[in-house]
């Protein structure tokens, strides 16, 4: 009993019986019982591990589906440049070298077909220029003689590989040509130093030529056909989608600053996706960046021309990033500890908001535009009515100091006259603070504003329906009055205060 007892730490469990007596449980405490529990726990964890990551692939596969579509193509492009090395006259065709037609499909075929024609061309090109100067190199060390023939190879290496890999540090060849540049240096080197032993060295430059211009074309046609997926539409998608966030953010930001009454509850309260949008804005120069670059060599697709001004869009997400850093100071004011007393912050509740519904809204009329290429007939509108508002909001933070008035009658005279400018100062910080970031906001949605109509004008972006103009037309003159009305019912009111 006493080895029980210190087996199972001084704690005995009993149960009782249907005739009223007790029992002891012991534990099964053998060694091979416990080599049992800890397979059995070991395979369980095992099996956890690999439900959760087939559970999340899962997920992935369904939240885009094009990316199971994306695996399939790969597979079917392998397995079709298969048939180079399975079938004997195309084997014999490239002499032996059909293996490089496979690695050709797995190291080029990319989501996009931009990234896919992208990376072919580069090494095809890259494979046909260190190709000639490599056999250039080796017919003149040839002709110098068997003592300077490996000098001459040897320095050609040096300095074509060293040029090469130079030219990757300069920012436009790297963006476009750098795995080109990584191949042709591959390539060269490989060539030029195997032309020493090897007597048909133009026949094993073609061979190989050969090959990798039937994987390349195999995989630009299947991207192309099957099931594409567009660089230039996926860039200008993301552009529509982070303008949509980026108003989404700010209207979220200057409610969520505003609610002095206590309306929302502390759910409510936690950073939802909406408010924390401006952050996909912030973290998308990369993508747009290599979409921009991928767009470029894509042919004409859907409404994009040849032409496009694919770079226009990098301007477009530029100015976002710049309102989008404003946004993110605008949030932090929301976090902050230090908050202007409630009757300022009802005071300029209702301007700061309108200020804050007009600027997206002109977003938000910016991501329609791009989004369904048509130039907008009521976008001068908007900007106007988010200038007046911000001009309101300039003189109401102007008449502020009529309101600290009052909170210095309670003081004494003499401690008055010391303290007002620290009880002002205190008070309005703040909100001066939050006032000046919507301010400054709006001006850089005008920045947007003129990119966009800029991408208009180059990609001659045609104009909304003449229908569609005159509804939106009378929807703003009936807007019109009533926001005069509410303009005066806001003056009144605040007469009152």
């Amino acid at each position: 009993m006493a080895r029980q007892d210190k087996e199972t730490g001084g704690v005995e469990w009993r149960i009782t019986l249907g005739d009223g007596s007790s029992k002891s449980l012991v534990p099964e405490t053998g060694p091979v019982s416990r080599v049992w529990m800890g397979l059995k726990s070991l395979i369980a964890g095992y099996v956890l591990k690999v439900w959760k990551f087939l559970k999340k692939a899962w997920d992935i596969g369904v939240d885009d589906p094009r990316k199971v579509i994306h695996c399939l193509k790969v597979g079917m492009a392998l397995t079709v440049v298969s048939l180079v090395y399975f079938t004997r006259p195309l084997y014999e065709g490239v002499g032996g070298n059909a293996m490089w037609a496979i690695m050709t499909v797995v190291v080029v075929f990319e989501n996009t077909v931009g990234a896919t024609i992208s990376k072919s061309l580069n090494r095809v090109f890259g494979t046909t220029l260190a190709g000639f100067l490599a056999f250039g190199v080796h017919w003149v060390a040839s002709q110098s003689g068997q003592k300077f023939e490996p000098v001459i190879i040897g320095a050609s290496v040096f300095l074509l590989a060293s040029a090469a890999t130079f030219s990757r540090f300069i920012p436009s060849v790297k963006a476009r040509f750098d795995y080109g540049a990584l191949i042709f240096i591959l390539t060269f080197s490989l060539v030029a130093v195997s032309g020493y032993r090897v007597e048909k060295l133009f026949d094993l430059a073609h061979q190989r030529l050969s090959t990798i211009i039937i994987g390349t074309s195999l995989c630009v046609l299947v991207t192309m056909l099957i099931c594409p997926i567009w660089a230039g539409q996926e860039l200008h998608a993301l552009i529509s989608r982070n303008m949509d966030k980026l108003a989404d953010s700010l209207d979220g930001c200057v409610q969520e600053y505003f609610d002095h009454n206590g309306e929302l509850d502390d759910s409510d309260k936690q950073p939802s996706k909406k408010l924390l949008g401006y952050k996909c804005v912030l973290n998308s120069k990369t993508t747009e960046e290599s979409m921009t670059n991928f767009a470029r060599w894509e042919p004409a697709h859907g409404p994009f021309n040849f032409k496009h001004p694919w770079q226009q869009y990098l301007k477009i997400g530029a100015s976002m990033r710049s309102c989008a850093y404003s946004i993110e100071a605008l949030n932090n004011c929301v976090d902050s500890e230090n908050q202007a007393p409630e009757f300022i912050k009802k005071r300029l509740s209702n301007i700061c908001l309108k200020v804050s519904s007009n600027s997206s809204c002109v977003i938000k009329e910016l991501a329609k535009t791009i989004k369904t290429l048509k130039k907008s007939s009521s976008i001068d509108f908007l900007v106007e009515e988010m200038s007046g508002a911000v001009q309101d909001l300039q003189n109401e933070i102007k008449s502020l100091s009529n309101l600290l008035r009052p909170a210095e009658i309670l003081l004494p005279e003499k401690e008055t006259e010391k303290t007002s400018s620290t009880i002002h100062l205190l008070e309005v910080i703040p909100i001066v603070i939050v006032v000046s970031l919507l301010i400054e906001i709006s001006s850089r949605i005008q920045d947007i504003v003129e990119t966009v109509e800029e991408l208009a004008n180059v990609a001659e972006f045609k104009a909304e329906d003449d229908d569609k103009a005159k509804q939106n037309q009378a929807n703003m003159n009936r807007i019109v009055p009533s926001q005069q009305d509410d303009d005066q019912q806001t003056v009144k009111a605040l007469e009152r205060v």
